[in-house]
């Protein structure tokens, strides 16, 4: 019994966790590529995740989730343990951007780890925000996100760097306003990697806490298989509702835009996962980094008032601290549950 709850849980993890999170990753990706059939680029993010999840598996003996599970032992999985991916899968359905660190990680970790997760996620959402700030700010003295990709300019780096590709011949078939469009979109696909690289290292441990901290080759093979179906399930929905929160923000449908929020999110995910194995909610980052974005964006435009950024970043952090009093009452009646059994 104890192991079909732990593999039936596993599975409900799996969706609910990748469904919620990976639009944080994949969003920006996906509005700017929306003329590309959905199933290429469901089959890039399988690909990634594959390589990057048995790379785990290889390197750390079985374990699949980077080590982000050392503080939090395996306990034997019950009834209750289960709550967590139902609400989550619910929360979901709804848009609420809910973090899976907290809601599923919460109901097995002691409450000194959760501590030390809570403060790693603020320090991240603060760190993420001023990041963004910062990063917009300075870039928009070289990129102006306004101006058309189609622009025939040939100026800055991209100009210089066109004009000397096509004296040697290398571009012959390309006008220089391809050339911007080919740039960017290849330069796009390797920041997105670099990211979803980043983001499952961390958050491949909401969903493998079910589990083993050590699995063997057949059942690494048949998770695999059932995450790539969850991926491509995810795409050919277009992502979902919480996609729309990545639609809602400044541009994130343009190519450039998308590419720098990423290249940004991987460095901060990046980051903290150096900084040491406790797990940390990749949403509350994720949302950080929109909002420092927006701020910078309002900062500097001449037509936009502050007044109007604020009912952006209260809806969003609204949702956070939504998502975040679910995953303490959950975590608190999983526990006190546990305690009378």
């Amino acid at each position: 019994m104890e192991q079909f709850l732990s593999i039936f849980f596993f599975l409900l993890a799996s969706y609910s966790v990748i469904a919620n999170d990976s639009i944080q990753t994949l969003g920006t990706w996906m509005s700017s590529n929306r003329k590309t059939p959905w199933y290429y680029l469901a089959s890039f993010a399988a690909l990634g995740l594959i390589l990057t999840v048995s790379y785990s598996w290889f390197a750390n003996n079985g374990d699949i989730s980077y080590g982000r599970l050392e503080k939090i032992p395996y306990i034997e999985v019950h009834w209750y343990h289960g709550i967590a991916p139902v609400v989550l899968i619910l929360m979901t359905r709804m848009g609420i951007p809910v973090s899976t660190s907290f809601l599923i990680l919460a109901t097995f970790a002691s409450t000194v780890v959760l501590e030390s997760m809570l403060l790693k996620s603020i320090i991240g959402y603060g760190v993420s925000a001023v990041t963004a700030y910062l990063f917009w700010i300075g870039i928009s003295r070289v990129l102006d996100e306004k101006k058309s990709i189609r622009d025939n300019t040939q100026t800055g780096f991209i100009g210089s760097l066109f004009k000397l590709l096509k004296g040697r011949g290398l571009v012959k078939k390309l006008n220089y306003k391809e050339f911007q469009k080919s740039y960017w979109s290849s330069l796009q696909w390797v920041s997105t990697g670099f990211l979803w690289w980043s983001w499952l290292t961390h958050d491949v441990a909401n969903i493998s806490v079910f589990l083993p901290r050590q699995i063997s080759g057949l059942q690494l093979i048949l998770i695999l298989v059932f995450f790539t179906s969850v991926i491509f399930f995810i795409f050919r929905e277009g992502g979902g509702k919480i996609q729309g929160i990545v639609l809602t923000k400044t541009n994130t449908k343009y190519v450039r835009s998308a590419t720098i929020i990423d290249f940004v999110y991987a460095a901060i995910l990046f980051f903290f996962k150096e900084v040491n194995s406790i797990p940390m909610s990749t949403t509350w980052v994720f949302i950080g980094l929109l909002t420092g974005r927006e701020m910078a964006i309002t900062t500097l435009s001449k037509h936009r008032k502050i007044k109007n950024l604020f009912p952006i970043i209260r809806n969003d952090f609204g949702k956070l601290v939504l998502g975040m009093t679910v995953s303490v009452v959950i975590a608190l009646a999983v526990n006190y549950i546990a305690s009378q059994n």
